[in-house]
C-alpha cells in the first residue's frame, strides 16, 4: 500500500511537473517568433526574476544591455517583457508609437489595495477613455487652481520662506535636510489636493511623510513580484493581508482626509481644491453608472497625485543640496548669478529663469546626474510594433530605461559625472537636451511636470540666495552614488547652511 501510494504521489508529481513546463513554453512561444528581441535564458516558471536585482534594477539592466543590445527581452515569471535603452529606441517607443504603448498592462496584486476592475486612476490605470476623462480633469483642475499662474508662484515661493525659517534655525550646525524638504513640498501638493498646510511638526504630516516612504520599496520586494506573476497565490489564506501594509495604510490616511474634507464641501461655491472639484463632478454624475466621477476614483486620483507630486520633487531638492556642498565651485557660480540679477532685496520669482542661465542650467543637470525615476512605469503594446527593427507583438510588458537616456554616452559629454555644461552653449545660453526626459514623454509623460519645475526652481533659488552649504567640519564626503528604490535617492547626508 505504501509502495502504491509513493508511486501516485510520483506519477503526480511528474504530470504537475509536466504541465507547468507545457504552460511555462506555451508563454514563453513569441519569443520563438521572427525578429523578436534576444534576452537571457529564462528558467522555467520563473523566467528571469531570480536574474535581476530587484534593490539594483538599473545596473541589471546596464548589464544586460552591454550583452543583448538597447533593445532585449525578459521573461518575468509568465510574463513577456521587453526593455528599451538609450534614446533612439525610447523616443521610437514613447513617441513615434505613443498611441500603442500608451496602455499599462494588468497588475493583479492591486485589487489587494482596493482597485477594482474599473478603478480610473492616473498612474496605473489601463489606457482608454476612463484615463483619458481622469487625466484631462486633473490638468484642467491644476489649471484652474493655478499651475502656471502666479498666485501658485507666490504660494510655492511663500512655502520657500517657510523652508527657510526651518533652515535658519538649524543655526549653522550639521543636520539633515530631507525631512524639512519633504514637509515644504508635501505642503505645496496639499494646498492643491486638500486646500491647506501643514505645520513641520504637525504628526500627521510626519505619519503621512513615513507612510510615503514605506510605499516606494514594498513594490520592489520579492513577493510581491512573485504574486503578481502567480495571482492564484493570493487566494491562499492570510497572504492577502500581508502585501502592502503601508500602502494600505497610507490610502486609508488618505480616505480620512477626503472624510474630513467631505464634512465641510459646500456644493453651492466654487471648488478651492481638486478634492472639491472631484466632489463636485460626483454630484453632477449621480445615477450615472457609467461615469469614472465615484468615490473609488477619488481617493485613486488624489493618492497618485499626492505620491507623484511629492516625492520626485523632494528628491530632486535632496540631490541639489548634496551636489552643491559636493561642489563649492559649482555653488558659489550660482549665488554670484543670484546676486547679480535678483539680489538680496527680493524673492525670486518664475521671471528670473530667462536670465539665470547658469542656475537654470544646474537645476537641469542635477535631474539628469540625480536620475530620479531610473525605469520608467511599466507600459505595454495595445498592437504588434516594430522598434529598432524588432518586432514586439501584442500585450508584451514594456520597460523604458530612462537612466540609459539620461547618461547615454552617445549623447553626454560626461554622462557619468555632474556637469552643468551639458545645458549651456559656448556663449553661456540655456540650452536643453532631446535626450532630457526625467519625466518621461508621450501620452504617459508626468502631468505635474509644470508644478515640478516651478518647485524646483524657486526652492532652489531661495534657499541659494539665502544659504551656503557645506560638509559639516569632521564629517566624510559624502558619496554622490544614489540608493535604488523604485527612485533613485541621494545616500544618507547631513551638511550646515550658513546664512549669507
Amino acid at each position: 500500500m505504501g509502495l502504491l501510494t509513493g508511486d501516485a504521489l510520483f506519477l503526480v508529481a511528474v504530470a504537475m511537473a509536466v504541465f507547468l513546463l507545457l504552460v511555462d513554453l506555451m508563454h514563453r512561444r513569441q519569443r520563438w517568433g521572427a525578429r523578436y528581441p534576444p534576452g537571457p535564458v529564462a528558467l522555467p516558471g520563473l523566467g528571469n526574476l531570480l536574474q535581476l536585482d530587484l534593490h539594483n534594477i538599473p545596473y541589471s539592466f546596464y548589464k544586460l544591455r552591454c550583452h543583448f543590445g538597447d533593445v532585449f527581452s525578459l521573461q518575468l515569471a509568465w510574463n513577456p517583457v521587453v526593455v528599451l535603452n538609450g534614446l533612439v529606441a525610447v523616443r521610437e517607443v514613447l513617441v513615434n508609437h505613443s498611441e500603442d504603448t500608451a496602455d499599462r498592462p494588468p497588475v493583479p496584486i492591486n485589487e489587494l489595495l482596493g482597485f477594482g476592475p474599473r478603478a480610473q486612476g492616473l498612474v496605473m490605470a489601463p489606457y482608454g477613455p476612463g484615463w483619458r476623462e481622469q487625466r484631462r480633469f486633473s490638468v484642467s483642475t491644476l489649471r484652474n487652481l493655478g499651475l502656471g499662474k502666479k498666485s501658485l508662484e507666490q504660494w510655492v515661493t511663500e512655502e520657500a520662506s517657510c523652508l527657510c525659517v526651518a533652515f535658519a534655525k538649524q543655526d549653522g550646525c550639521p543636520f539633515s535636510p530631507g525631512a524639512l524638504v519633504n514637509n515644504a513640498v508635501c505642503n505645496v501638493i496639499a494646498s492643491l489636493i486638500y486646500a491647506r498646510r501643514f505645520e513641520y511638526n504637525d504628526p500627521l504630516l510626519v505619519r503621512l511623510l513615513d507612510l510615503l516612504e514605506d510605499t516606494l520599496t514594498e513594490g520592489l520586494e520579492l513577493i510581491p513580484q512573485v504574486l503578481n506573476a502567480f495571482p492564484v497565490l493570493l487566494r491562499i489564506p492570510g497572504v492577502a493581508a500581508k502585501v502592502f501594509p503601508a500602502q494600505k495604510a497610507f490610502l486609508a490616511l488618505m480616505d480620512e482626509l477626503v472624510t474630513e474634507h467631505r464634512a465641510t464641501f459646500d456644493l453651492s461655491q466654487p471648488p478651492q481644491d481638486l478634492t472639491g472639484a472631484f466632489l463636485a463632478e460626483v454630484e453632477k454624475a449621480k445615477g450615472n453608472p457609467e461615469s469614472t466621477f465615484n468615490n473609488e476614483n477619488l481617493r485613486l486620483v488624489v493618492s497618485d497625485l499626492f505620491m507623484a507630486g511629492m516625492v520626485t520633487t523632494s528628491t530632486t531638492l535632496a540631490w541639489a543640496l548634496l551636489l552643491m556642498i559636493l561642489h563649492p565651485d559649482v555653488q558659489r557660480r550660482v549665488q554670484k548669478e543670484i546676486d547679480e540679477v535678483i539680489g538680496q532685496g527680493r524673492r525670486p520669482e518664475m521671471g528670473d529663469q530667462a536670465r539665470l542661465p547658469f542656475t537654470n542650467a544646474v537645476i537641469h543637470e542635477v535631474q539628469r546626474f540625480g536620475d530620479i525615476v531610473p525605469v520608467n512605469l511599466p507600459h505595454m503594446a495595445s498592437r504588434d510594433i516594430e522598434v529598432q527593427g524588432f518586432r514586439i507583438p501584442k500585450g508584451t510588458g514594456l520597460v523604458v530605461n530612462l537612466s540609459s537616456v539620461l547618461k547615454d554616452e552617445t549623447v553626454w559629454e560626461k554622462p557619468f559625472h555632474f556637469h552643468p555644461e551639458h545645458f549651456l552653449d559656448a556663449e553661456g545660453h540655456f540650452v536643453k537636451h532631446e535626450a532630457f526626459m526625467p519625466f518621461s514623454a508621450g501620452r504617459r509623460a508626468c502631468l505635474g511636470e509644470p508644478l515640478a519645475r516651478m518647485e524646483l526652481f524657486l526652492f532652489f533659488t531661495c534657499l541659494l540666495q539665502r544659504f551656503s552649504f557645506s560638509v559639516p567640519e569632521g564629517q566624510p564626503q559624502p558619496s554622490d552614488q544614489g540608493v535604488f528604490a523604485f527612485l533613485n535617492t541621494p545616500s544618507p547626508y547631513q551638511l550646515c547652511a550658513v546664512s549669507r
